[in-house]
C-alpha cells in the first residue's frame, strides 16, 4: 500500500478534528501494533486506554464473534439480555444502583450532569443546578462536558457555553468549600486526572469532599472514564480512597476496544431519569455488552488487578531511575499503570523520537509524558519500553 497516497486521500474526506501522526496502523495484538509498512510498535498508550487489555484480546474477540452471528443491535424499547447482565456485573464490582448505557465517556458524563440537575429540579423541587469541576479536568467534548472541562483551550470558539458551571483548583478543599452555594447540585471530578497531567487526588481531600457532599446534599460524580476497569490496580480508583461516589462514569477499557459508556447511579438517585428524559439509541447494544462482559471475565480470570499493581510498581521504579539519571525530569507520578513523567521542557520531541524507535506514548500539557500500557503488560515489554525511552532521553541529554 502507498501510505502517503492513502493519507492524502484520507485528509480529503475525514474531518481534521485530530492531529494525526503519519502512521497507518493496520493490525494489533496485545501490547503490539503494526503499521502498513510492517513496522512493529510497542503501544504504551493504547487509544487513551480504550484497548486497556491490549489489542484484540482473544476473550473479547471471541465474545464479539459469537454475538455478531446472533444479534448486533436491540432497540432500547425492548429488554436486552446482555445489557442486563452487564449492568449487574458493573454494580457487583462497584456500588448498589443502576446503570445507564451510552457510547462514550462524554455521553456518560452528559447523563450524569443531566441527572444531577433533574434530581434537584423535579424530584426535590429545589433550584439547585450548579456543577463544580476541577481545574485541569477533562470530561468530554459535548457542549456541557467541555464546559465542565476546566481548561479554556477546549472551550474556545464555542460560546455561549451552557450556564451553571464553576471551577476550583484540584486538591484545594478550602477553595471548593468556598465555591459551594445553595445552588450547587453536583461536584464532578477525576480522582486521577488523565489529560490534565496524571494528577492524583489526596486521600484526605477526597474524604473531606465526600463528607461535604453528604452534609450539603450535593451529588458526588466520579469520572472514571480513564481510571476505571483496573487501570490503577483496583477495579475502580475510588476504591482506594475509602469513599463511594453517588455517580460514576465509565468508558475506555470498559468495552475492550468497542465503543461504550456507562453512568453508574447510586440507588438513591437511580430512578431520576425516567422515560423521555434521556436516551441513547446505540447505548448498550448486545455486541458491545458482550465485549464488556468479556473484559470483566478476563480481568478476573487472568488476575489483571494483581498484574497492574505489580507491573505498575515495577514500571514506576524504572521511571524513577530515569528521573534520577536525567535532571530535566521533574517528577514521576500516578497510580498503577496510569503514570506520567513531568519534564522541564516540552515533550513533543521525546514522543516523536520514541515513535521512530517503535514505542508509542503520549504527551499532555506540553511537558508531561503519559504512559499507560495495557493492564496485562509483561515485565519484558516494560523493559523494552524503558530501554527505548532511555535511549531517547540520553540522546536528548547529550544534545542539550
Amino acid at each position: 500500500m502507498d501510505t502517503k497516497k492513502f493519507i492524502a486521500e484520507y485528509e480529503k474526506f475525514v474531518a481534521p478534528t485530530y492531529t494525526r501522526l503519519p502512521i497507518l496502523l493496520t493490525k494489533g495484538k496485545g501490547a503490539k501494533v503494526w503499521d502498513s509498512e510492517g513496522k512493529e510498535y510497542l503501544d504504551f498508550f493504547p487509544g487513551w486506554a480504550v484497548s486497556g487489555l491490549g489489542h484484540c484480546h482473544p476473550m473479547v474477540v471471541q465474545a464479539i464473534k459469537a454475538q455478531a452471528s446472533k444479534m448486533l443491535h436491540v432497540s432500547n424499547n425492548y429488554y436486552n439480555l446482555l445489557q442486563g447482565k452487564l449492568a449487574k456485573e458493573i454494580i457487583k464490582n462497584s456500588f448498589d444502583g443502576k446503570v445507564f448505557f451510552a457510547n462514550s465517556g462524554a455521553e456518560a458524563n452528559e447523563a450524569a450532569i443531566k441527572l444531577a440537575r433533574r434530581y434537584f429540579s423535579i424530584i426535590k423541587g429545589q433550584d439547585k443546578f450548579e456543577i463544580i469541576s476541577m481545574e485541569n479536568s477533562f470530561h468530554g467534548r459535548t457542549l456541557a462536558t467541555i464546559t465542565a472541562t476546566a481548561q479554556p483551550k477546549y472551550q474556545q470558539g464555542f460560546a455561549p457555553l451552557p450556564a451553571g458551571f464553576k471551577y476550583v483548583p484540584f486538591n484545594n478543599f478550602d477553595a471548593l468549600k468556598n465555591a459551594i452555594t445553595d445552588k450547587t447540585a453536583a461536584i464532578i471530578m477525576e480522582l486521577v486526572q488523565g489529560e490534565g497531567g496524571i494528577n492524583v487526588a489526596d486521600k484526605d481531600y477526597i474524604l473531606k469532599v465526600r463528607q461535604l457532599c453528604d452534609e450539603k446534599e450535593i451529588i458526588f460524580i466520579a469520572d472514571e472514564v480513564q481510571s476505571g476497569m483496573g487501570r490503577t490496580g483496583t477495579m475502580f480508583v475510588f476504591q482506594q480512597f475509602g469513599i463511594t461516589p453517588d455517580v460514576m462514569t465509565l468508558a475506555k477499557t470498559l468495552g475492550g476496544g468497542m465503543p461504550i459508556g456507562a453512568t453508574v447511579i447510586a440507588r438513591k438517585y437511580a430512578d431520576t431519569l425516567q422515560p423521555g428524559t434521556h436516551a441513547s439509541t446505540f447505548g448498550g447494544s448486545p455486541i458491545v455488552c458482550a465485549a464488556s462482559l468479556a473484559v470483566f471475565e478476563a480481568i478476573k480470570k487472568e488476575k489483571l488487578l494483581a498484574n497492574t499493581k505489580k507491573m505498575g510498581e515495577y514500571l514506576k521504579s524504572l521511571l524513577t531511575v530515569l528521573k534520577d539519571k536525567y535532571s530535566f525530569i521533574k517528577q514521576v507520578k500516578g497510580l498503577g499503570l496510569m503514570l506520567g513523567i513531568e519534564l522541564e521542557m516540552e515533550g513533543k520531541e521525546v514522543v516523536t523520537n520514541c515513535i521512530n524507535k517503535g514505542l508509542l506514548i503520549n504527551c499532555t500539557h506540553d511537558k508531561i509524558l503519559r504512559i499507560m500500557p495495557p493492564v496485562n503488560v509483561t515485565k519484558k515489554e516494560i523493559d523494552k519500553a524503558i530501554n527505548i525511552l532511555d535511549e531517547v532521553l540520553h540522546k536528548l541529554n547529550m544534545n542539550k
